[in-house]
């Protein structure tokens, strides 16, 4: 006898109460017959009836939702390192290892050597496939450079890297070196982000002089309309005064120093270097320390005469406003 013909809807639906029923076993505490709930943080499936841990150690196929920087915060699916502005390319490249070995550390033989390198080669070539993209890669490497020789933190580098960018958007790089716009753009962001550096100090690491260095800066200040706020001569205080190895108390009378001085407004028109460094000079003279204005000089990046006449201007205003 021919067995009656069944349709594809109804092929479905015992598809579906078949698996209805085995969703329904699965989720039976096999102990109690009680209901077996999931618990995600510990990645364990247990009845809440008895306790019993029906299975542990459960691995969570769902994405990463770890974030590290505000756009991943938003889209929280993530592969790969996180996004970066101090690469030409922002990391989503692929980088081959330059050490030659295996997953498991071992040396490549040969052969697979001599492919590694050609795989490196071009794909060094496909990441920068033209002119800009290796005019952009050579200024952050610069940016980089410069920005570990002075310590700078990584957000000024990244916003030093975005102002670049800017500027080759802008069209602001044809007649000016690299060098002077990337160094440029650094001491840019040293000052946005309230950490600044003199132009001498960044001339000392950056290839190119301090009259290129100020050009190129008011160029793409003027040009990015960037709102940049004078110097605070306390911005240069501690650095100046780790520096020349100077003590917390010549470090906190140098800050009154300042403030007072600020107070009175007899810092308008002075150079905000100058008058930190004749600040940790004029503290360590109040507090009996050994320090000579040839050694805050040279941390400042001014003259000796310089550190003498703010100096005395200091202690001046000190003597008659201060406490």
């Amino acid at each position: 006898m021919t067995p009656p013909l069944t349709s594809t809807a109804d092929q479905h639906e015992t598809a579906r109460e078949r698996a209805d029923a085995e969703r329904e076993t699965a989720d039976e505490c096999p102990e109690c017959s009680g209901n077996v709930t999931r618990e995600a943080a510990r990645g364990e499936r247990l009845c809440s009836d008895c306790g019993l841990v029906v299975e542990e150690d459960e691995i969570d196929h769902g994405p990463d939702w770890r974030s590290f920087s505000g756009d991943e915060s938003d889209d929280r699916r993530r592969i790969g390192a996180p996004v970066t502005e101090l690469l030409h390319d922002k990391g989503l490249s692929t980088t081959i290892g330059w050490q030659d070995k295996d997953a498991y550390g071992n040396h490549l033989s040969a052969k697979k050597r001599e492919r590694i390198h050609r795989l490196r080669t071009w794909d060094e070539r496909f990441r920068t496939k033209d002119a800009g993209e290796r005019n952009v890669k050579q200024a952050l490497g610069e940016i980089e450079r410069m920005g570990s020789a002075l310590g700078i933190a990584e957000p000024p580098r990244e916003t030093a890297a975005v102002l670049y960018r800017r500027a080759v958007d802008e069209g602001l790089l044809p007649g000016r070196s690299i060098e002077s716009m990337a160094t440029a753009s650094l001491y840019a962001a040293a000052r946005q982000h309230g950490t600044p550096r003199t132009l001498v100090t960044f001339a000392g690491v950056s290839r190119v002089e301090r009259l290129e260095i100020q050009r190129a800066y008011r160029y793409i200040s003027r040009e990015l309309g960037l709102s940049i706020e004078p110097a605070d001569p306390l911005q240069y205080l501690r650095q100046y005064a780790s520096a020349v190895g100077a003590s917390s108390e010549v470090e906190r009378l140098a800050r009154e120093l300042l403030e007072t001085t600020k107070g009175q407004g007899a810092h308008s028109g002075k150079s905000p270097a100058g008058l930190a460094g004749a600040a940790v000079y004029a503290a360590a003279t109040l507090a009996n320390e050994k320090l000579t204005q040839e050694a805050v000089s040279e941390v400042a990046g001014v003259s000796q005469v310089t550190i003498r006449n703010r100096y005395q201007e200091l202690l001046e205003v000190y003597g008659e406003h201060g406490n």
